[in-house]
């Protein structure tokens, strides 16, 4: 079966057109070489796949007839992709609510306090010039 088909049989992909494009920007890779769509895929092969800044790494056990359930997918791959991977999107889902977007306008009352109190902390160290 091809790779762009299997990951969308295995529901990695919502449609074979996305499997394909994900194929053809090099973000799948079986047994660590950058494949095109119409690689086929047999047992046993490894993939490494990079969906969503995750970087999942499947095991082939079996080739799907066609498009399986949700439930039905741990008998065609077995998953063996770390937790830090998915611990390090949250960290990055974390950082990006801190920030404020460009172009969001003037700071609020209470962004500029933050900012105030940022800038004060780091002057504590530093002694203040008192006029005598």
């Amino acid at each position: 079966m091809r790779i762009d088909k299997y990951l969308w049989c295995i529901r990695y992909f919502k449609t074979r057109n996305m499997a394909t494009e994900a194929c053809k920007k090099g973000h799948v890779k079986i047994n660590e070489q950058k494949v095109k769509p119409s690689r086929d895929v047999f047992p046993s092969d490894k993939i490494e796949l990079r969906k969503n800044q995750i970087n999942y790494t499947i095991k082939v056990l079996d080739i799907p007839e066609n498009r399986v359930g949700a439930k039905l997918v741990d008998i065609y791959r077995k998953d063996t992709t770390p937790k830090e991977a998915f611990e390090h999107v949250d960290l990055l889902k974390y950082s990006k609510d801190y920030y404020r977007k460009k172009g969001t306008g003037r700071p609020t009352k209470k962004d500029r306090r933050d900012i105030d109190d940022y800038k004060e902390e780091g002057t504590l160290d530093t002694p203040k010039k008192v006029d005598s």
